[in-house]
């Protein structure tokens, strides 16, 4: 039985909940402790300064305490309450929901508990238990109208759209007097309901709706796009096509308008209609580009060219910077990409194009053309460059430029230098200076890269730069600084920072706990669903994709170092890490050495830099009514534990899971599964990822080099020593993607090089398949170089034959960096 409290001693605890909640920890703490001295078994004073200790940051000893004031009283509502908290914090959400629920059955009336589990489960995504704690919480304050939203909320969520409706119409009938016009709750309100309305598909209800109710609505612009929709899809295309010529009369630069009233107007196929609308448009508002430029999207001939001509002599004139980035989609038709280059010349020798300004442009037009992968020729590029350096030496875009040229000429070092000379230029730049970190960090400059973005960083952060990236969740930074400690050999901390990116990731998920209660009291609903929505698709975003597949590469690669991979029989030649016993222990022991002599003397400057600052600012943060909870201490910032994982292929699960459930049509996510898979003697699941890639691309070189790799290894495995249903499964599924059982593996291999002798990739593919296979060494090794002779062999296709010589540690390694820096001289890439 929980000990009972003085009148004294009540005081105090009512003190203790009021300190925490004005963030006073030391004060909550102090007066905790004066209430356990004198009655130490007290359930809810344990919980409450086991969540202060929390706050602060020990967990591990508030956990501790959570439990032990459990055992004092089970009959305690704070003490699950706060059991519950403590769990949310070890992100154990399954747990903290059942403390809540055990919570909320001994004290039915407390809101906070309700708030809590209502947020949790919304979090979770659990939408029928959301539904009944919005429902009771609606019940508890029906008189504010949040109540109402979140169950409609709940509802919409949950699909049962028809609730929803019924309790935004509810609500909407007990108001007494009408809101005001100005009332923004209730106008987003009214658009709320509107939205669930056209998602029950019912467009004429929400065209009615929104011409009765939403009439006076504040979001003006979001009316006038709703009814131009629904008005579009009802067929009414006169009153539509007038719609969206107001929409466009609001904002004549808006692509997506045009394109809905050319569809209005039923003359998607009528050029000649559509280039009336557009220069209609033209004419009427002087400084529209849109106008100008879409209709370059589907003119063709002569038509095309004419329209060219004025837009890029107009835009050549103005010199401005984004014109080629605004034609280059363009390039997928062979007569505009012969066409716009033309006209360019043109233009230099017009008279417009003899002042120094338009000249200018129209150089770096043309660098820029010449840069481009579907127009690439990287002499007449870097020419026309050097010309628009000379008219304009102090011109950011055309140094960048330049920089550029020499990035896609393979030379990362002279690129790193001139986009650093781009960013000395403009030194108050943001963007450049980001542009010239990243140039250092593919020419694996990582100390002077950090550097560079500390410019922009703020003076005074302990710990240095990093660390307020860090803060600052700037993803694109740690993946490239990850990606080159990958290629220094400093596996630690390449896996810190892809760990880190995870990290950020997971804070993205996790914000939304401060969401769910706000936008209900600002009134933001659709925006708060909206937000709900892109959560759930957050893990799709190319930045996580990016990092994932980076960690996958670097977890698979210490895999096969450690030998399991050679051993299994199944890594093939797919990694090359250790197909000759394993990697160069040598050579990574002294790359690591260096770069841990390197994070060291950047932590050594970061904490000499801390120490000259003014103590006296630390003092100053701390001062005012709360306390921040202590910053937990980083104890592998190295990367040191991660390293060492004993089982790198259960740690790369928690990289490779989401990216296989949220980017299923990423080719590469699907051969990085395949690759963990096979290691993982998971057949069925690499052959999934197998299938998955054949679907999305059956002629892709690596389809055909998989395929031959799993029947190899199941061969060697024998299928009928597998479980039943997993040979029923291999027999069924496998046909489209390889040769059947007992197939001569080696003769499918040889067809499939003879008839794709013309693709880079596909040779090497065939190469790396015959390694694979077990067949001769040296023979494999002057196939892969054999893909540098291929007629039309891209610099980045050479890099990829390259890298897999140097995984075998090929003795064709150095005829091949030989003729291949021959084939693109100046290329620093194959060093």
């Amino acid at each position: 039985m929980p000990q009972p409290l003085s009148t004294r001693e009540a005081n105090l605890f009512r003190q203790v909940i009021r300190n925490y909640e004005d963030k006073q920890y030391k004060r909550g703490l102090k007066a905790a402790e004066q209430i356990l001295k004198k009655t130490p078994r007290h359930g809810d004073t344990m919980a409450m300064k086991a969540l202060i200790l929390n706050a602060q940051g020990k967990t591990d000893e508030a956990f501790a305490l959570g439990k032990e004031a459990l055992t004092v009283d089970m009959r305690s509502h704070i003490c699950w309450h706060v059991y519950g908290l403590l769990y949310r914090t070890h992100k154990n959400f399954e747990e903290a929901i059942k403390a809540y629920k055990f919570a909320l059955r001994l004290e039915p009336e407390s809101p906070q508990i309700q708030r809590d589990l209502a947020i949790l489960q919304i979090q979770m995504r659990d939408y029928q238990g959301y539904v009944q704690s919005r429902h009771a919480m609606l019940q508890a304050k029906p008189q504010l109208r949040q109540s109402w939203t979140g169950l409609a909320i709940a509802h919409h969520l949950a699909g049962e759209l028809q609730e929803a409706e019924n309790i935004l119409t509810t609500y909407q009938d007990t108001l007494k007097n009408a809101p005001s016009k100005t009332d923004l709750e209730n106008s987003e309100a009214v658009m709320y309901r509107n939205m669930i309305i056209a998602e029950t598909g019912d467009t004429q209800r929400a065209l009615e709706h929104l011409e009765s109710d939403a009439k006076d609505n504040l979001d003006r612009l979001a009316v006038m796009e709703r009814r131009a929709e629904y008005l579009s899809k009802l067929g009414r295309k006169d009153e539509a096509a007038t719609a969206y010529r107001a929409l466009l009369d609001r904002n004549s630069e808006h692509p997506q308008y045009y394109y809905d009233l050319i569809k209005a107007l039923g003359i998607e196929e009528d050029a000649k209609a559509k280039k009336a609308i557009f220069d209609e448009y033209a004419d009427k508002y002087a400084r529209c580009d849109a106008a100008r430029r879409i209709p370059l999207d589907f003119l063709s001939g002569d038509e095309f060219r004419e329209a060219a001509r004025r837009y890029l002599t107009l835009m050549l004139n103005k010199a401005v910077p984004s014109t080629f980035a605004n034609l280059k989609h363009l390039y997928s038709d062979s007569f505009k990409k012969e066409t716009l280059p033309a006209l360019a010349e043109a233009y230099l020798e017009s008279e417009d194009g003899k002042k120094v300004q338009g000249k200018a442009a129209a150089l770096y037009f043309l660098a820029q053309h010449y840069n481009y992968h579907l127009s690439r020729d990287l002499t007449k590029a870097m020419e026309y460059c050097e010309k628009a350096i000379e008219l304009e030496p102090k011109s950011v875009d055309f140094a960048m430029t330049k920089a550029r040229i020499y990035k896609h000429h393979g030379n990362v070092k002279k690129a790193s230098e001139a986009m650093d000379y781009a960013r000395s230029l403009d030194i108050k730049d943001r963007y450049i200076n980001s542009k010239a970190a990243k140039y250092q960090l593919r020419n694996n400059e990582n100390e002077k890269a950090l550097k560079t973005m500390g410019l922009f960083t703020r003076a005074d952060t302990v710990g240095g730069p990093l660390v307020d990236l860090l803060d600052m969740q700037c993803v694109w930074f740690l993946t490239e600084d990850g990606e080159a400690h990958a290629r220094r050999g400093n596996t630690g901390l390449a896996l810190k920072r892809f760990h880190q990116i995870w990290n950020i990731f997971d804070i993205w998920q996790e914000d939304q706990f401060d969401f769910h209660s706000f936008s209900l009291r600002k009134g933001l609903i659709r925006a708060y669903v909206d937000m709900i929505r892109w959560e759930d698709r957050l893990r799709e975003h190319p930045f996580y994709s990016r990092a994932a597949l980076d960690a996958v590469k670097l977890y698979v690669s210490m895999y096969d170092a450690s030998g399991a991979g050679l051993a299994n029989g199944v890594n093939g030649s797919a990694s090359g890490a250790a197909a000759d016993g394993g990697a160069d222990v040598a050579a990574e022991k002294k790359a690591a050495k260096k770069a841990k002599k390197e994070a060291q003397k950047a932590e050594r400057e970061a904490a000499e830099k801390a120490a000259k600052q003014d103590p006296n600012k630390a003092a100053a943060a701390q001062k005012g009514k709360g306390e921040e909870p202590a910053a937990k201490k980083d104890d592998d910032p190295e990367g040191k534990k991660l390293a060492q994982t004993k089982d790198p292929l259960d740690d790369v699960m928690k990289f490779l899971t989401p990216l296989l459930q949220f980017s299923p049509k990423n080719i590469e996510a699907q051969f990085a599964g395949f690759e963990v898979f096979l290691r993982r003697r998971k057949y069925v699941l690499a052959l999934g990822c197998l299938n998955a890639a054949h679907a999305l691309d059956a002629e892709h070189p690596k389809v055909h080099l998989h395929a031959l790799r799993l029947r190899h290894a199941l061969d060697a495995e024998t299928l009928g020593g597998l479980p039943a249903p997993v040979q029923a499964v291999i027999k069924a599924d496998f046909a489209a993607a390889a040769p059947p059982p007992g197939a001569d593996l080696k003769k499918a291999n040889d067809a499939f090089r003879a008839a794709h002798g013309a693709s880079a990739p596909h040779v090497l593919a065939a190469a790396q398949a015959a390694r694979a296979l077990g067949e001769d060494k040296a023979a494999c090794e002057r196939a892969a170089a054999g893909a540098l002779e291929v007629e039309g062999v891209t610099l980045e296709e050479a890099l990829e034959a390259y890298e897999v010589l140097k995984g075998w540690k090929s003795g064709e390694l150095e005829a091949f960096r030989t003729a291949a820096g021959g084939k693109w001289p100046g290329a620093t890439v194959f060093a």
